[in-house]
């Protein structure tokens, strides 16, 4: 406390008591008049020098004070003037009134008076129009933090740019692990001699070392057909700049020598633990596998992902083992169970309803009961078709039920068995995957980010043709109770044929043996031809659907409906398949508008467009060769736009999702 204010204090005591004084001295006075004199004397003496104390003291209080307000201007002028914080005012056409000296001289002037919001930043202007209180922008290549007062039309300026270079120097040195995978290794050293194995080996480790040494990847071999790499953020963004050029290196390395050998490459980044870094990189490789191989999966601890690569097609590997070791762990947990209930996707098509039958008979097989949820008012012709001839067989009937009918049989006890999709969002009925716990997933679709919520068992495989032609190789290794009727294996045929294209689209050696398995089993291709056939009508809908087409670039063909025209999914993918067979034309994207809102985009290649990459950037997914999507709120024009921005990025190199 200051001294004055102490005096001050002690002042305030003695007026009082001088009162008293003189009240004391009257009546001494009274009775001693020459002692009341003497006191009264004292009492002036006192009285004078508490005058010119006080006199001094205000003396003193005024030059404190004038003191304090030099010290409190100057401190004030150089906060304005001399210190390192920016402060502008504007007015409301967002013009500059004042800026201090600091802030002029970021951007090399005397004074900023007159100028713009928008000439010192689009981003500062941007942000004076909000309603943010603070943010960090660029301000003539240095980082500023600002904060506003808007009611003042002021804002402050804090140079973070040093602040914001230590920040990225520490995310750019964040550890990020790496696994990588040669997915078709086993397969194709399988039966080689050791010198061509080691041939093969040393090969792909060099051209992986020579990569590692290039980008300072710290890269260790693990196993024949793994190797762990440890690097950093900086190193990653640099990886993703290059698309993971690696891939493209080793397949064409090994492409010279006719071996059809691919990486697959899970990343984990953006947490600091190994433990979990570990666990985001194993996480990534599934899912780079799930999709085919072939690619990188970067996954982050936000749980966002990034894909590159997968643009080939991916190399049949499965294995009757496989399918075997898949169909008794099915066995078991359909004994497990009380019943079994099946469904598809929503719209279900061909494969989806003929792998639902084939599950259905693998309960039978099993002495368990067996249901298929459908939706008969969401059906697409073929399907309607083939429901009308299940219909004709009572036994097989009974075993459709409907969505309600399936919620009240769901229980703890019951087996849910999803087939043709493995995605939450795809499913006829998302609440039977809260019902039920027990949940079994069978598809032949490349993975996708979004993925049904801890299964008991998954059977993907997306070299496959078809779910219909998994779920047939499953039907051969349980128990022979009971042969397949010649409606059930005509079901699963058609879905095989369906999805390729009457076995011109991704068939291997393992479709035709399904396929000749149904028809040992009295599947008829001729119904199957039925069921498929197309009425005049909606044929003659497909061909006004693709009147206005024309090549987008490098081979892909684009086709958007009229505004007025309204397709449904089958019709927009069929449109595209028929886009498919014109001569110059090695994609095509048919875009039209649906009956509920949704704009639908199907997409379809030969195999050297990856149709799955550009229609999971517009949020879709599907294989390399045919993919889908449906855009919520957007218009047909705007919907054209986005594809061709999606294309572009395609084929500039990369994806992200």
């Amino acid at each position: 406390m200051p001294e004055f204010y102490k005096k001050q204090k002690f002042l305030y005591p003695i007026y009082s008591l001088s009162f008293l004084t003189l009240v004391i001295i009257t009546v001494l006075t009274y009775y001693d008049w020459i002692l009341g004199v003497s006191a009264f004397a004292i009492f002036c003496l006192v009285i004078f020098f508490l005058i010119k104390f006080e006199i001094l003291f205000r003396k003193s209080l005024e030059q404190y004070t004038s003191d304090m307000l030099t010290r409190v201007k100057k401190v004030n002028d150089e906060a304005l003037n001399q210190m390192p914080i920016g402060i502008l005012l504007y007015n409301k056409d967002y013009g500059v009134d004042w800026a201090n000296p600091y802030l002029s001289s970021c951007f090399g002037q005397y004074s900023l008076a007159g100028w713009h919001l928008h000439d010192l930043a689009d981003t500062l202007l941007s942000f004076v129009r909000q309603e943010t209180d603070e943010d960090i922008i660029t301000l003539n290549k240095r980082k500023f933090r600002i904060f506003a007062r808007r009611e003042e039309k002021l804002v402050y300026f804090f140079d973070v740019t040093e602040q914001t270079q230590i920040e990225k120097m520490y995310e750019d040195q964040r550890t990020v692990l790496a696994i990588i995978y040669l997915d078709n290794y086993d397969e194709i050293t399988q039966g080689l001699d050791d010198q061509l194995r080691t041939n093969i080996t040393s090969q792909v480790t060099s051209v992986l070392n020579d990569w590692a040494l290039k980008y300072g990847i710290y890269l260790k071999r693990v196993s024949s057909d793994r190797f762990l790499a440890v690097l950093n953020e900086s190193i990653l963004t640099q990886l993703e700049k290059g698309k993971f050029d690696i891939l493209d290196q080793v397949r064409e390395s090994m492409s010279k020598r006719n071996i059809p050998l691919t990486l697959s490459i899970g990343v984990g980044s953006g947490v600091l633990l190994l433990p979990e870094l570990g666990t985001l990189a194993q996480s990534g490789l599934d899912l780079a596998l799930g999709r085919g191989g072939d690619q990188v999966a970067i996954k982050q601890a936000t749980g966002k992902v990034k894909f590159y690569g997968g643009k080939t097609n991916p190399v049949e590997k499965r294995t009757r083992v496989r399918a075997r070791v898949i169909s008794h762990a099915l066995k078991d947990l359909v004994l497990e169970s009380s019943h079994v209930i099946v469904m598809g996707h929503k719209a279900p098509d061909m494969d989806a309803i003929g792998a639902a039958i084939g599950i259905l008979k693998v309960a039978q097989l099993n002495e368990r009961d067996g249901y298929i949820v459908i939706d008969e008012n969401d059906l697409d012709t073929g399907v309607k078709r083939l429901v009308e001839e299940i219909k004709h067989n009572d036994e097989l009937w009974s075993r459709f039920i409907s969505i309600e009918k399936a919620l009240e049989l769901a229980s703890n006890e019951s087996l849910l068995v999803v087939v043709d999709t493995h995605k939450p969002s795809m499913v006829i009925e998302e609440r039977l995957l809260d019902k039920i716990e027990n949940v079994v997933v069978i598809d032949h679709h490349r993975r996708g980010e979004e993925f049904i919520e801890e299964p008991l068992l998954v059977y993907m495989e997306p070299y496959a043709s078809s779910t219909a032609e998994l779920v047939t190789e499953l039907l051969e290794y349980q128990p022979k109770r009971l042969k397949l009727n010649m409606l059930e294996a005509t079901a699963l045929l058609a879905g095989i044929i369906v999805d390729t294209k009457s076995f011109t689209f991704r068939t291997g050696a393992r479709t035709f043996d399904a396929a000749s398995y149904l028809r040992s089993h009295g599947a008829d291709t001729i119904l199957v031809q039925k069921l498929l056939k197309e009425d005049m009508e909606h044929y003659l809908r497909i061909a006004k659907t693709i009147r206005d087409a024309y090549i987008y670039k490098n081979g892909i063909a684009l086709a958007k409906a009229e505004d007025s025209q309204y397709c449904d999914q089958v019709l927009i993918a069929q449109a595209a398949d028929t886009l498919l067979t014109m001569t110059g034309v090695t994609a095509s994207f048919v875009i039209a508008k649906k009956k509920d809102g949704t704009i639908g985009i199907s997409g379809r290649s030969l195999g050297d467009v990856n149709v799955q990459l550009i229609m999971e950037s517009l949020g879709g997914g599907g294989h390399l060769t045919n993919a889908a999507t449906q855009l919520q709120n957007s218009k047909l024009d705007d919907a054209e736009q986005r594809l061709r921005e999606a294309i572009d990025e395609y084929l500039e190199g990369g994806n992200k999702s």
